[in-house]
């Protein structure tokens, strides 16, 4: 397995990121399922799993820790706090007492004594990032979370919460359909010995090339309110994505394998957490970790798939004011 390190702990570079077993997609696993799935994740080799209180009202977390605390020691665990479920829609708080009342509550919901990795999940505008990474030392002195970690946020900002305390982790997606990261952040995390965790590596399933047809995806499912999944762009994105087939399996592999390649082979601080509700899915994953890409594969890859060639913006107008990284 390809290890790195992460928050001090060496771990396999292709995580899981438990997200679409109860939030945002669609046609969850019963909770029985998610229950073999996630020991299944382990017996794969992968030992980073990624959650958040947000995740289904904390659902997520709870699965977790009912599924997995007789493993607790065989996987680097990491969490998010600072937006959660109320209501049925999502809210960010970065107040200082709330991220703390957060943690406590993580812990619980994943019946563990520690959390390897706490990330900020979004800024809060009207709360200084420096007062919420403060709480998040606080957790950190305490020994309730191992290091902290920031997601979607700008390279700015990752300045000036590493100047308060150091940052193990910066969270922003990344993958061939979206490249912000690589306007500042990737470089920015180098230079500042931070990981860099890529969330949807496969950009929501489209670069699997499983996901062909939207419109029978159950109205609730998120990738109907973005924009690169409606009608006047999907048509559009198959074709490349077809093409991304053609080249897998020209190279002796599958499209998803090597999209998560790609992701990895942008630099050794580079991590991929995909999520997946299915053991065929979950084994293509894996494939990433046996594929070898040299320069003149890379560049292939890059001119074929990138924030000019894909059809859409990755967020609608709504979505787009959750976040603070960098846009093109």
């Amino acid at each position: 397995m390809t290890s790195r390190v992460l928050a001090g702990q060496k771990v396999n570079a292709l995580g899981y990121g438990a997200m679409n077993i109860v939030h945002g997609y669609s046609n969850f696993p019963t909770p029985e399922a998610t229950g073999r799935l996630l020991n299944e994740v382990l017996d794969a080799g992968v030992n980073h799993i990624d959650t958040a209180t947000l995740y289904g009202g904390r659902r997520s977390e709870e699965l977790i820790g009912e599924h997995l605390k007789h493993r607790r020691d065989e996987y680097f665990l990491a969490s998010k706090g600072g937006l959660s479920l109320i209501d049925g829609r999502s809210a960010i708080d970065g107040r200082p007492e709330l991220l703390l009342a957060q943690v406590d509550a993580s812990l619980q919901q994943l019946q563990t004594d520690r959390i390897d990795l706490y990330y900020l999940h979004r800024l809060d505008p009207k709360v200084p990032v420096e007062e919420s990474v403060g709480a998040l030392a606080q957790a950190v002195a305490a020994g309730k979370i191992g290091g902290i970690g920031l997601s979607e946020i700008s390279a700015a900002t990752l300045r000036k919460a590493h100047a308060v305390y150091p940052i193990d982790a910066v969270q922003n997606e990344y993958s061939l359909a979206t490249r912000n990261p690589e306007i500042a952040m990737l470089d920015a995390c180098a230079e500042l010995g931070t990981a860099f965790v890529a969330f949807s590596p496969l950009y929501r399933g489209y670069l699997s090339g499983n996901l062909r047809d939207i419109e029978s995806l159950p109205e609730k499912d998120i990738r109907h309110f973005m924009p690169r999944f409606r009608a006047e762009n999907y048509p559009q994105n198959l074709v490349l994505v077809d093409r991304l087939k053609q080249l897998a399996a020209q190279w002796g592999t599958t499209a998803a394998a090597l999209s998560l390649a790609w992701v990895l082979a942008q630099g050794e601080h580079v991590h991929a957490i995909p999520g997946t509700t299915k053991s065929e899915h979950l084994a293509e994953n894996m494939g990433a970790l046996d594929v070898e890409l040299d320069r003149d594969k890379l560049a292939q890859l890059n001119a074929l798939i990138n924030n000019e060639t894909i059809h859409g913006s990755r967020y609608n107008s709504h979505q787009q004011t959750t976040v603070e990284s960098e846009e093109f």
